[in-house]
């Protein structure tokens, strides 16, 4: 009886590949293996704690944890200072591209200055040289305005053309701090 229970098991984990007979499979070890003495608690540490103090964040998401931390700050201390919100569909744009001057309809030049926050608008419904707040993108100018921007609508300026690729369009809500 209990050979035929050690010969079901036996079968039943084989099926599963827990089990195998074969000398190259992961799961038989070797004789050598089992000579080796185990590692002490202050090796496994160790390399514990090399791992943790691998970075395994990206540059680029590095530059946003640190951007968004100051501007964290500014949102607020500009959280009162909200005149009113407009919901707008935002899609983004580069300096960075053929044919692009770089310099806003306000005169700032984008190449010079990559990491300004500007956004461009239509004047009729956000006053150009007005202080903005765009969620996912902070406090920023209306320093510009587009071909394609009329009515409710803004584009948002960054310096990487797969940034503004990757920004897509999305609705949000645009506090106007100052106009």
């Amino acid at each position: 009886m209990k050979k035929s229970w050690i010969l079901l098991f036996s079968i039943a984990f084989y099926t599963l590949g827990i089990l195998s007979f074969s000398p190259h499979s992961p799961s038989t070890i070797a004789a050598e293996e089992l000579d080796k003495p185990a590692e002490t608690a202050q090796e496994v540490n160790k390399k514990s704690s090399a791992l943790n103090n691998k970075s395994t964040t990206h540059k680029r998401f590095e530059k946003e944890e640190k951007k968004s931390s100051n501007s964290k700050a500014e949102e607020k201390k500009t959280k009162s200072e909200v005149k009113r919100t407009v919901t707008v569909e935002a899609t983004a744009y580069t300096a960075f591209c053929d044919g692009c001057s770089g310099k806003t309809s306000t005169g700032i030049d984008l190449r010079e200055n990559p990491d300004k926050k500007v956004i461009a608008v239509d004047p009729d419904v956000i006053p150009l040289g007005s202080k903005v707040r765009v969620p996912g993108y902070g406090v920023a100018i209306a320093g510009d305005i587009g071909a394609d921007i009329e009515g409710r609508r803004i584009d948002v300026f960054l310096p990487e053309k797969d940034e503004a690729f990757d920004f897509g369009r999305r609705d949000v809500q645009v506090e106007i701090l100052q106009s």
